[in-house]
C-alpha cells in the first residue's frame, strides 16, 4: 500500500496517534458529533492492529513537506505525531519518503490518494480522498497512470534516510 498526501501527515494506520487523529477529525466540515468522532477514533485505533502482525503489510508513504508542517492540534500534538511516524519508519516493511519544498511543483500535487497493490496488478485499487468523500478506481488504464505518477513522486522524494533526517529537522523546529 502506498499513500500520497500533500496537506496531512499520511493516514498511516500504524503511525497516527489518537491525539493527531482527533485533531484532524476535529476540523471536519460539517463538524462531527461527539459519538461519531468517538466511533471514528475507535475504528482508526483498531485498524492499527494490522501493522502489529508478525508480518505486517508493506506500506510506503510519500508526503510533501507542507503536510509535515501543518499544525493539527498544535505543536505538542504534531511533535508527538512526527516522532511516532519516525518510529514507524524504522520498522521493517514501512517506508516514509518526503518531497521537500525545494523539489518545486510535482505531478498530482492537487490530490491525496492511496494505491493498494494486490498480488495480481489487475486487482490494484486507488482510493482518491477529498473533503466530500472517497472514490475507488480500479480501471486498468487509470491504474497504469497512477503507477507512473507514483514513480515520478518517488523520484522527487528524498531517499529514506534523508527523509527521516528531514522529519527530525521539522520536529526540532517545532
Amino acid at each position: 500500500m502506498l499513500g500520497v498526501d500533500r496537506t496531512r501527515i499520511p493516514n498511516i494506520e500504524s503511525g497516527q496517534t489518537e491525539a493527531h487523529a482527533r485533531a484532524v477529525f476535529g476540523v471536519a466540515d460539517p463538524p462531527l458529533a461527539e459519538p461519531e468522532l468517538q466511533d471514528r477514533l475507535a475504528l482508526r485505533m483498531a485498524r492499527r492492529q494490522v501493522f502489529a502482525r508478525e508480518r505486517p503489510p508493506l506500506y510506503e508513504a510519500v508526503v510533501h513537506e507542507a503536510a509535515l508542517r501543518m499544525r493539527f492540534g498544535g505543536p505538542g500534538v504534531v511533535r508527538e505525531q512526527l516522532e511516532h511516524v519516525l518510529a514507524q519508519s524504522e520498522r521493517e516493511r514501512t517506508t516514509i519518503l518526503v518531497i521537500p519544498f525545494s523539489a518545486g511543483g510535482f505531478p498530482g500535487s492537487g490530490q491525496s490518494f492511496t494505491y493498494a497493490a494486490a498480488a495480481l496488478s489487475r486487482l490494484d485499487t486507488v482510493q482518491l480522498d477529498s473533503s466530500h468523500g472517497s472514490a475507488l478506481i480500479d480501471s486498468g488504464p487509470t491504474l497504469t497512470r497512477y503507477r507512473g505518477l507514483l514513480e515520478r513522486l518517488r523520484a522527487l522524494a528524498l531517499p529514506e534516510a534523508a527523509s527521516r533526517d528531514f522529519i527530525r529537522t521539522v520536529v526540532r523546529d517545532l
